[in-house]
C-alpha cells in the first residue's frame, strides 16, 4: 500500500469520526423549540398567594390549578415598593421601573393646570366611545407587545383588554393594534384613535349589550353555598352578601369594575377576540393581553369583605378555565400558546374596620396640611402661594414663585418635609432630593427606581396605617378607606409548551418577567429591560 493510500484512509476515518460527532451533538441538543403561535399576557391586580393556597381545593382543573400543576410558579414577584396597577403593569410589560418607563402611577398632578390628569393624556388623539383623549406616548420604553410586533414586521397582531384605560394602553404598547377599556361614566368599551383597529367584538358589546342596561338587572351573590367558604366565621354565614348596581347608585360603573363581574366580561371579550380575529392561527405569533382585578370590594356595607374576596377568586378561576378552553376550541390550542400571568401588589387603601373595634384611627386633611405648611413657609420666606397642591401622598411646591423670588428650591423642600413630619398621621416625609440621593425609606434603591422624577411631587408623605387621607376633591360617594401597610410582592405563573413545571420560591425582580417572556419567544427584550431573564427548564 502506498503512502498516499494510507494518508487518504486516515483522512477518511477522521472525516467519518467528525461527522459522527456532529450528528450526535445535533441529536442531543435538538432543533430550537417551535415558537408559540399565541402569547397570552394576564395581569391580576391584588393577586395573593395566600388566597390561592386557601382556595386551592375549591378550584377546578382548568384554571389556577392548570397553572399550578403544569406551569412555573413564582411565589414572590418583587416590585420593590407598593405600586398602583398602572405602574406595576408597566414594570411587568417593559421590564423597567418607573424611573425608566415613565409610569409612576395612573393619575398625575399637572402643575400647569393644577389638576390631576391621566398619565396617558394626549390632546392630539380622540376617544372612541369616550371623551378621554389618551395614548401611550408617555410610556417611555418599549413593551413585550411592541417587540413582538416589530419582530414580525407588523404581521402579528397585538390586542389588549382591561377594565382600566392605563392597563389596557400599557399592555397594547405603542405598536399594538388596539387597546379597549371600560369607561367610568358610561360603562362602554372605549379606546383611542391612536390605535387603528376597532375589533368588532368590542363594538358589538357596546351596541348589542350595553352595560348601561345590563347593570340594571346584574347582581352579585355567592357562587357557592357560604358553608363551603373556608375559614369563615359563623356570623358571616348567616347573611350572605348580595350586591346590585342600580341606576340610582352613584359610581355604579366603578362599583361594577371593582367586582368579579368585570372579570367575566373581560373574559367573554377575550374569547370573542380569539374566535373572531382567529388569533394564533397564522404564520406570525399574535399576542392578547387581559387585565383582571382581585382588589378588595369597596362598595359593600360590611367592611369585612373576605367572603366577597374568596368568591372573586373562585369566579376568576372559572374565567381562566373558560379563557384557556377558548384557546383550545377556537384558537391555536394551549399546546401552541405561551401564557404568563402576573399579579400586582394589593392596594394600600382598604375599607375602614367598624368603629366598634376601637382600632386607632385618624384623619389626615390634605387641605389643612397645605394651608398650615403655606403659612409656615410665608413666615420664613414672605407672603406667597408657596404650596400648590397635595395629591396621592405627594406635595407640590410653586416652582414658578420660588424662581421669581430667587429662593432655594432644595431648602424649601427640606423645610416642608420637616414641618410635615410633625403633623399627626404622618409617619415620614421625604424630599425628592432624598429619594434621588437614596436616603429615603427602608429600601432606598427601590424607592429611587420606582420614582418618576418628572411627574413626582417635591415631598413624598407616608401616612400612618389606620389613617384616612381627606382631599378637597374626595369622592363622597366612595366608601371610607384607611391606609394599611402593604407588601410589594405578588405571585406569577408561566405556562408554555415544553416548559418544565416547577416552583421558584425565592423572590424574583418584577423587571425580569418581560425579558424572560421575550427570551422564550427568541425576540429582543424591551429596550428598557436591564435585568437578566429567568433560566427556566425545558
Amino acid at each position: 500500500m502506498s503512502k498516499l493510500q494510507i494518508k487518504s484512509g486516515v483522512v477518511g476515518l477522521l472525516v467519518a469520526a467528525l461527522s459522527s460527532i456532529t450528528v450526535s451533538a445535533q441529536s442531543n441538543t435538538g432543533s430550537p423549540a417551535k415558537r408559540p403561535s399565541l402569547v397570552l399576557g394576564i395581569v391580576v391586580e391584588g393577586l395573593s398567594t395566600d388566597y390561592i393556597d386557601l382556595l386551592k381545593s375549591q378550584f377546578g382543573s382548568g384554571g389556577f390549578r392548570r397553572l399550578l400543576e403544569h406551569g412555573v410558579t413564582i411565589s414572590d414577584v418583587d416590585f420593590g415598593t407598593p405600586l398602583d396597577g398602572a405602574a406595576a403593569t408597566a414594570m411587568i410589560f417593559t421590564g423597567a421601573s418607573p424611573s425608566v418607563n415613565g409610569i409612576g402611577s395612573a393619575g398625575i398632578y399637572d402643575p400647569e393646570t393644577r389638576r390631576v390628569r391621566s398619565v396617558f393624556l394626549d390632546p392630539e388623539t380622540i376617544g372612541n366611545f369616550t371623551d378621554e383623549t389618551l395614548s401611550p406616548r408617555n410610556l417611555t420604553a418599549s413593551t413585550i407587545a411592541d417587540e413582538l410586533r416589530i419582530d414580525a414586521g407588523g404581521l402579528g397582531y397585538a390586542y389588549a383588554i382591561a377594565p382600566e384605560a392605563a392597563e389596557a394602553i400599557i399592555m397594547a404598547g405603542h405598536a399594538g393594534n388596539s387597546a379597549f377599556w371600560l369607561n367610568d361614566n358610561t360603562g362602554k368599551w372605549a379606546t383611542t384613535t391612536f390605535y387603528k383597529d376597532l375589533p368588532t367584538p368590542a363594538q358589538n358589546a357596546n351596541h348589542r349589550a350595553p352595560n348601561e342596561y345590563r347593570l340594571d338587572t346584574l347582581q352579585w351573590i355567592p357562587s357557592i353555598p357560604v358553608e363551603r367558604f373556608p375559614d369563615l366565621p359563623s356570623y358571616k354565614k348567616l347573611y350572605p352578601f348580595r350586591h346590585t348596581f342600580p341606576r340610582t347608585q352613584a359610581n355604579r360603573f366603578k362599583a361594577y369594575k371593582n367586582s368579579p363581574a368585570v372579570n367575566t366580561d373581560v373574559t367573554a371579550m377575550a374569547a370573542d377576540y380569539i374566535k373572531v380575529l382567529t388569533l394564533g392561527k397564522r404564520e406570525s405569533t399574535d399576542m392578547l393581553s387581559v387585565a383582571y382585578t382581585l382588589q378588595p370590594f369597596m362598595f359593600g356595607r360590611d367592611p369585612d369583605n373576605r367572603t366577597e374576596m374568596m368568591d372573586s377568586y373562585l369566579r376568576l378561576d372559572r374565567d381562566l378555565e373558560r379563557l384557556f378552553a377558548s384557546i383550545d376550541s377556537d384558537g391555536p390550542g394551549m399546546d401552541n400558546t405561551l401564557v404568563f400571568l402576573t399579579g400586582t401588589p394589593l392596594t394600600r387603601r382598604q375599607r375602614r374596620d367598624d368603629e366598634k373595634w376601637a382600632l386607632p384611627y385618624g384623619e389626615f386633611s390634605s387641605r389643612k396640611a397645605v394651608s398650615l405648611l403655606n403659612m409656615y413657609l410665608m413666615a420664613i420666606y414672605g407672603n406667597g402661594d408657596w404650596v400648590t397642591a397635595y395629591h396621592d401622598g405627594q406635595l407640590f411646591l410653586n416652582h414658578k414663585l420660588i424662581k421669581e423670588r430667587n429662593k432655594d428650591l432644595t431648602e424649601l423642600r427640606t423645610e416642608s418635609a420637616r414641618f410635615l413630619t410633625r403633623m399627626s398621621g404622618v409617619g415620614d416625609a421625604w424630599t425628592i432630593d432624598d429619594i434621588l440621593d437614596r436616603r429615603a425609606s427602608e429600601n432606598p434603591e427601590a424607592m429611587r427606581r420606582n420614582t418618576h422624577v418628572a411627574t413626582s411631587g417635591d415631598v413624598i408623605v407616608n401616612i400612618l396605617p389606620g389613617w384616612q387621607e381627606i382631599d378637597d376633591d374626595e369622592d363622597t360617594d366612595t366608601p371610607q378607606t384607611t391606609q394599611r401597610a402593604a407588601s410589594a410582592m405578588a405571585p406569577a405563573f408561566i405556562l408554555s409548551p415544553g416548559l418544565q413545571a416547577g416552583i421558584i420560591g425565592t423572590p424574583v425582580d418584577a423587571r425580569a418577567i418581560a425579558p424572560t417572556v421575550t427570551g422564550m419567544l427568541r425576540i429582543r427584550s424591551p429596550n428598557g429591560a436591564a435585568v437578566a431573564p429567568l433560566r427556566l427548564k425545558r
